[in-house]
Parts: structure tokens; sequence; C-alpha cells
């Protein structure tokens, strides 16, 4: 369309016409015809594609796109095509035989089996106009639609240097170009003005004042709608800047009065606050930590967080504080400030105190335990063994809300270890070694939960050693290691059991059960007329346990 030299009069040929004319089962088509037909589709198409070029045109492009045909079908009233949304230009490709010339575009096979059982495909969007106010009595409202007023980056370089901001403003207070002078006695007026600073200047509007003290109301308050509005404002709101100061010292405040009065649900509240002053992309809060990170490490491993430790579920807001913890180490930690190496410290720290409360154990055990796998191996595996003694003696001596605080230290730890765990040790995992290793009770679990962990990622394979024992109801059976030669072992008249035990004795082979749901009510005689087990000893190291009808 763009080639200067590209004809003017550019028409579909008959051969394009018989060709479609053919694929709908016409095939007889006379060539007058098919000139009429031509004719009138090159006319219909040449008026569709002047108003793209229109459209084109004004939207300041060079290249058609399928959008500027869409808006020109709409402009004649025609249903426009859906589905063409190529933002690439297609090619079209060329074929040729019998004596004719076909430019066709390359379609590729679609399988609607695979199209029904996929998500539904998402309607394109119209588009729609908003209003907002760019400016009011010439100050920028600070909405999200606006550009914050103070960027990120002059946060942090008045963070870093305070002098240029008070360079910025003793420069705007001594412009007094645009002022007018009078005569000497007005200079002289000038220079003898004294100027009195006052000894409390409130930075903050009347608006932003107001604006503070509705969200603060908003955030420890009752009502739950309100508060979600409050949060979603402090996680998405660009002008928070000015007010950031005060927000953080109301919440590290309000964190010290509450723990003081065991005040629960509002230590949520304004863990909740931190956690939305930590999402806003538009806040620079390094400035603000010396604030933010004593209070979340108190919500952490603070002694008492309510009035009824035994009652109260105030392990959440441990976990949800630990969580934190671990976001302000990811996002503000440098090789300057080392936080966390510090926050590493302080949580290692209670952990080798034994007169740490079980509470505080079990928070600075989830502060650890969020912090990554490498502080796991470095803090908490080596204290596993001390932990579990100091578990025992709060079940034997200690007092209720130790006995609770017991059952959740060892729910985090068999979670939290037998990942570590499965990669550091090599199977076969001796109970015996995880009860010498890691005390009585959590040798135990840990045993378990890493045996789970291997069976999960491994499916159903378990190490077994040369001479395996498997009892089934009372009867055992010995499966021999063979290497060569393949063994088949029959064993009938045994009822069906629930379970297997496998005792493993070293990794030499694997088996893989293979169970079937028994008979509704099976009696000793008719299971041993009906059923028959199998043992097959493969010279892969396998033994498959198979049931089959007779």
């Amino acid at each position: 369309m763009t080639d200067p030299e590209a004809p003017q009069n550019s028409s579909i040929p008959l051969e394009s016409v018989k060709v479609v004319a053919e694929s709908i089962g016409i095939s007889n088509l006379t060539d007058d015809a098919a000139k009429v037909l031509a004719d009138d589709i090159s006319y219909r198409l040449r008026l569709i594609i002047q108003d793209a070029t229109k459209f084109m045109h004004h939207s300041k492009r060079q290249k058609l796109t399928c959008d500027d045909v869409d808006h020109a079908l709409k402009v004649k009233n025609i249903e426009p095509l859906y589905g063409f949304k190529a933002s690439d230009h297609i090619p079209f490709r060329y074929a040729s035989g019998g004596g004719r010339e076909l430019f066709f575009t390359e379609e590729k096979e679609v399988d609607l089996s695979e199209l029904v059982s996929g998500p539904p495909v998402k309607l394109p969007l119209e588009v729609h106009l908003r209003a907002h106010w760019l400016c009011i009595d010439g100050v920028q409202p600070t909405i999200p639609e606006n550009p914050p007023p103070v960027s990120k980056d002059v946060q942090k370089l008045e963070a870093i240097d305070p002098i240029t901001k008070l360079n910025k403003t003793s420069k705007e207070k001594s412009d007094t170009s645009g002022k007018p002078t009078i005569g000497k006695f007005h200079k002289l007026r000038n220079v003898e003005t004294v100027h009195v600073k006052q000894l409390a200047t409130h930075e903050l509007s009347v608006e932003q004042q107001l604006y503070y003290k509705e969200i603060t109301e908003a955030c420890v308050g009752s009502d739950e709608a309100r508060r979600a509005e409050a949060l979603q404002s402090l996680a998405s709101d660009p002008g928070l800047h000015e007010m950031l100061p005060r927000m953080c010292t109301f919440i590290g405040e309000g964190v010290k009065v509450n723990v003081v009065q065991h005040n629960l649900a509002l230590l949520i509240y304004l863990m909740r606050m931190v956690k939305a002053l930590l999402d806003n992309p538009s806040l620079y809060l390094e400035k603000y930590l010396h604030e933010l990170i004593p209070s979340v490490a108190t919500c952490v491993v603070s002694k008492q967080l309510c009035m009824r430790p035994e009652m109260d579920n105030h392990w959440a807001l441990r976990d949800f504080a630990a969580r934190l913890m671990s976001q302000i180490c990811k996002n503000f930690n440098t090789s300057t400030n080392n936080i966390q190496t510090r926050i590493t410290r302080m949580f290692a720290s209670a952990i080798n105190n034994e007169r740490t409360h079980s509470a505080s154990l079990y928070g600075a055990l989830e502060g650890l335990s969020e912090l990554g796998s490498e502080v796991i191996k470095v803090f908490v595996l080596p204290k596993v063994k001390m932990i579990s003694d100091r578990m025992e003696a709060f079940n034997n001596t200690g007092t209720s809300s130790d006995k609770i605080a017991t059952v959740h230290i060892k729910h985090l730890l068999t979670k939290a270890l037998p990942p570590l765990l499965k990669t550091l040790r090599s199977p076969p995992d001796s109970l015996d070694e995880y009860r010498s290793d890691y005390g009585m009770s959590l040798g135990t679990s840990l045993h378990s939960a890493v045996l789970k962990a291997r069976i999960s990622s491994t499916g159903s394979t378990i190490p077994v050693s040369q001479s395996s024992i498997i009892q089934t109801g009372g009867n055992e059976i010995i499966l021999p290691h063979q290497p060569s030669n393949a063994r088949t072992i029959v064993v009938g008249g045994l009822p069906r059991p629930q379970s297997q035990n496998v005792v493993s004795q070293g990794n030499q082979q694997k088996y893989v059960i293979v169970t079937s749901r028994p008979p509704p009510s099976p009696s000793p005689s008719q299971v041993s007329q009906n059923q028959t087990k199998q043992v097959f000893v493969t010279s892969q190291q396998s033994v498959k346990m198979e049931d089959h009808e007779l």
C-alpha cells in the first residue's frame, strides 16, 4: 500500500474467486459471474481499507493493524472479525500448481478437545476513560493516578544526606527575586526583621493530620471494613512519605503499650499496618527500620502476648511477625547494615539461653526457620538435641502453657527440618541414630518425617537389605538377595493384613508393594481357596507383591 509503484486499481483476480467458490462447493462458476463478484469484492475491500488507513493515520502510525480494520468494520455497521489480534506482521505464503498462483496465510490446526477443556478465553475489553483531579488550587493531590510528590530516590537521598533538604528549604525561603522593594527604608526594615523560630513546627497540613487520625483509628478500631480500606490505602497511597515517621512511631508506641497489657488483637492490627507499609512500593522505609524491627521482634519472641496463653492463638501472631521479619531482611539487608546477621544473632542468642521461655523459644525457632535453609542448617540443626531435652523438661515439670508450646515447637521442627535432613543424611535412616543425635521425642518424629519425605520424593521406593523380612499376619517372608536368577515364592492360606512392616538393614534392594482392597467379609477358607500371594525377586534388586484372583 505504501509503495508508490504499486498499481492503484488493484482488484481480486478471477482465479481467486473461483478457488473460493470451489472451496464452498461451486465448481462450475462462469467467468462473467466471477468477474462481477471480483469487482464487487474489490470495491468493498477498497472502502474498508481506505477507512482503516484513516484510522492508522489518526493514530500516528505507519503500519496498518488488525484493530484498524475492526474499527473500519464497526463504522460500516459490520460485526468485526474476532480472533485476529496479532501484534506482528503475518506473512502470506505462496503456492502454485495447475497453472494457478495462490497467496495464503498458514493456519495451524486447533484441537477442539483442548480448547473445550482449557480455561475460557477472555473477551477484549472496551477502552474507558475515568476522570481524576490532576491539580486542586495549584496543589497536586496525592492519589495513585498522579505521580508521587517525592520519588523514592529523593526520599533515599534525603535520608542519607539530610543537609540537601535543609539547603532546599533555606533556598526557597531566601528567594525574594519576585518581591518588589520600595526605597531604602524598606531594605532596612527587611534587614532588621527578626524571624522568631517556633519551638514546635507541624509539617503536616490539616488534611494530612485528618488523614493520619482517620487511618490510625480505622487500623486499630473494631470495624473490619474500615480497617481493610485503611490498610489498602497504606499499601498503595504514594503520598505517605511525610506521615511515615508518625506512622512508625505510632506502631512502635502501640506495640510497647499493648505488649505490657497483653492485648493480642491490637498487636495483630499493628503488625498488619507494618505489612501494608512494607508492601507500598513508593515508600523508603530504611530510615525507619530502627522503630519497625524492635516492634516486629517483640511480637516474635515476647514471653506473653495475650491474657490467656493456653486459650488464645498467639502462635499465629508469632508466625506472621516472623514472616514480616524475613521480608524486612530480604528487602533491606546490605553489606553495610547487616540487618539479617544481627537479627539472626538475636534469635540464636534466644535459643542458646537456657532461661528462655517456651513461647519465646518457639518464636526464635520460627524466626530462624523463615530466614532460609542455610540459617536452619547453621543455627537450628546443631541445637536440636538441646531443644529436645528442654522439651522433655517442659513436659515433665512445666506448666500447661509450656506443654502447649512443646507441641507447637515439635510441629515446627518436624516441618522445617526434614527437607534439610533428607539432603544431609544418606539412607538408610536408622531410628537409633536419630534418637541419639536429636533426642528421644524429636528423633522419633524427625525419623518418621524424613521417611515420609523420601517416600513422597521417590514414589513408593524404600531401600531394603539383602535379607529383608516382610511380616504379614504373624508369618514372616524372608527375601534373599539373588543377583542373577529370578525366584518365585508362592505363599497361600494367609489372611489379608492391613499393613506390612518392613525391617530395613541396608541399601542393596528396593521393593514396591501393590495392594488391592480385600473382599467385604472373607472367611479364612475363602481366602485360602481364592487368593495367593506371589513374591518376585528379580535381578534388578526389586521385589513386587501382587494379588491374583484364581
